[in-house]
């Protein structure tokens, strides 16, 4: 009587097997081995790795720009030249936490040839700009930062002239490798703000600024140019600045707008204004091709530009670049 109990049991469980079967879910074993999670999921082995965290961006943009024309037998007149302009611009951003830390370098290099001159050659354009921010978040807008501001150029710069019943040119050097040099520390608040299109805007005012103008240049520097005292080679000065940076604009589709601002007034003489504005138009038409508008405006009193009947006078520096060429992006 029991084994057909039993027997009865059996057959009725047997049909319903496969479904009981299904239900039941296959818990996966887990193994972690040196941060790597090895899960077990039935006959198959995965490995799941955390993902790690970045805190650095990087990137830049390189510029290259030929110009070449060349003249034989003209009838219209002209000159044969030669023209180039290169550029990059790196960059390095930090963000961990309430620690930010942006850096910026920025090198412009240009040379311009014409066969008929004295010098053939000359320099067209020449700025090394390093720019570096390190700051604490003290809210959602507000920082505490310090920033490093140094500028300079690379190549020797002269001014040509041609002195009254001469055949030819002469020139004379007027600025060098750190002759001048602008090497400025401050810190203060920085106000950071994104706006909905993704443009920029940065504010860091300083009231403890410290500017130092190098001229590293012997002659330069018994000459006493960009405000030394003749026969040395810094001039050191306290004061305070606001730099209007980062501003990052889209004006247009592919059309960007990128500027920076930095003012200083020296307490000794507050109210008079070292002025350094760079202004950048991008306008971009493919993944390689791009046309540039670039603007360097340039004041200190401190400076005195030497004129074209000899004497030399406080002046603004002005300079302005269109370029249409290679712009590569990384």
């Amino acid at each position: 009587m029991r084994a057909f109990i039993f027997l009865t049991g059996l057959l009725f469980c047997l049909p319903w097997a496969p479904l009981w079967a299904q239900d039941q879910k296959i818990v996966p074993d887990t193994v972690i081995i040196e941060r790597d999670t090895l899960v077990l999921l039935g006959d198959s082995l995965l490995i799941q790795r955390p993902v790690k965290e970045t805190f650095w961006k990087t990137g830049g943009t390189y510029t290259l720009n030929v110009q070449q024309v060349t003249l034989s037998n003209w009838a219209a007149g002209g000159t044969g030249s030669f023209a180039l302009n290169t550029g990059t611009t790196l960059f390095a951003n930090y963000k961990k936490d309430s620690k930010v830390w942006d850096t910026q370098l920025t090198i412009n290099l240009g040379f311009n040839r014409q066969n008929e001159r004295t010098f053939k050659t000359r320099k067209t354009n020449d700025n090394f700009i390093f720019v570096s921010n390190y700051g604490r978040q003290l809210s959602e807008k507000y920082f505490l930062t310090t920033q490093l501001d140094a500028r300079t150029q690379l190549a020797a710069g002269y001014k040509y002239s041609k002195p009254a019943g001469a055949d030819q040119e002469i020139r004379t050097k007027i600025s060098d490798l750190l002759a001048p040099g602008y090497l400025q520390s401050s810190t203060g608040i920085n106000y950071k703000k994104t706006f909905a299109d993704k443009s920029r805007l940065s504010i860091i005012l300083s009231p403890f600024t410290g500017r130092f103008t190098l001229v590293l240049n012997d002659s330069l520097s018994q000459a006493g140019a960009f405000g030394v005292l003749p026969g040395e080679t810094v001039r050191a000065e306290a004061g305070m600045s606001v730099a209007i940076g980062g501003v990052d604009v889209n004006l247009l589709e592919n059309v960007t707008w990128k500027s920076d601002l930095n003012l200083f007034s020296n307490y000794e003489r507050f109210g008079n204004l070292v002025v350094n504005f760079n202004s950048l138009i991008r306008m971009k038409v493919n993944k390689y091709i791009s046309t540039r508008i670039e603007t360097v405006l340039i004041y200190d009193e401190e400076v005195l530009i030497k004129q074209d009947d000899g004497s030399s006078k406080q002046a603004v520096q002005f300079q302005n670049l269109i370029n249409f060429g290679i712009s590569v992006d990384f």
